[in-house]
């Protein structure tokens, strides 16, 4: 089997193989395989994608290649640049202190927006889409445990009734998911810690704004310096004189 060739100097497309797909799920294959690799760190942020070497890879015409790479610039983990290709997001220490930063933002403003909307049906799906994750998280998917963990946070968005919030939503989940991936690299995890979430369902479903958004501050901030430090290039070791 042929490997996809990358011009990036990190372990990516060149450590990265798949097997013949059936047709009819050519599109899903594709998707849910490149997903996979992109947030297992097989395909470094920044590398290259190049349509003719994914083709031969996936042994599959353009066609359906082309489907599953557009899912994935609608889900954030990939960008297409006029006259300069389509690559995965970068993610560097800086893209982790904006992330941080525009998570409370957006979460904060979510909530205020969302505090009279939550109704029987938020307090029970919250309770559903939180099973979901640690039950992800027991199994030890990182994959799908970011993917639940996404779903998880993404319900207050979706009950907000602010349109142009949900946008700005979705146009960060795809560095979100590299932000976490990353994170449960440099924790030597497996997906999130299993109590993470603890008290931010107990002041979700409580009746305390204030205590969410101190909360929301709170939990956004955990391990994110870990994260930085994982990020950050080695520094010199300095010469004494």
């Amino acid at each position: 089997m042929s490997t996809v060739p990358t011009t990036s100097s990190e372990p990516a497309a060149d450590a990265f193989r798949v097997g013949r797909l059936p047709k009819h799920t050519f599109r899903q294959h594709i998707a849910e395989s490149l997903r996979s690799a992109i947030l297992g760190g097989r395909i470094a942020p920044g590398t290259p994608l190049v349509e003719t070497a994914l083709a031969a890879q996936f042994d599959v015409s353009r066609g359906p290649l082309r489907e599953a790479m557009r899912q994935l610039i609608e889900e954030g983990l990939i960008v297409s640049i006029p006259y300069t290709g389509t690559h995965v997001i970068s993610l560097s220490v800086e893209d982790v202190r904006e992330i941080y930063s525009m998570r409370v933002t957006l979460e904060r403003f979510a909530f205020e927006q969302a505090w009279n909307r939550r109704d029987d049906y938020f307090r029970s799906e919250l309770r559903r889409r939180h099973a979901v994750l640690t039950e992800k998280i027991d199994q030890g998917d990182d994959e799908a445990s970011i993917l639940a963990e996404l779903d998880f946070h993404g319900l207050v968005y979706e009950i907000s009734g602010h349109r142009l919030l949900q946008i700005s939503w979705r146009s960060l989940r795809g560095r979100l998911q590299l932000y976490w991936a990353a994170h449960h690299r440099a924790n030597a995890m497996r997906g999130p810690r299993r109590d993470g979430h603890d008290s931010y369902m107990v002041a979700a479903l409580g009746n305390d704004l204030s205590a969410m958004l101190a909360e929301i501050a709170d939990h956004m901030k955990r391990g994110a310096t870990q994260t930085e430090n994982f990020l950050s290039p080695p520094q010199p070791l300095s010469k004494e004189n």
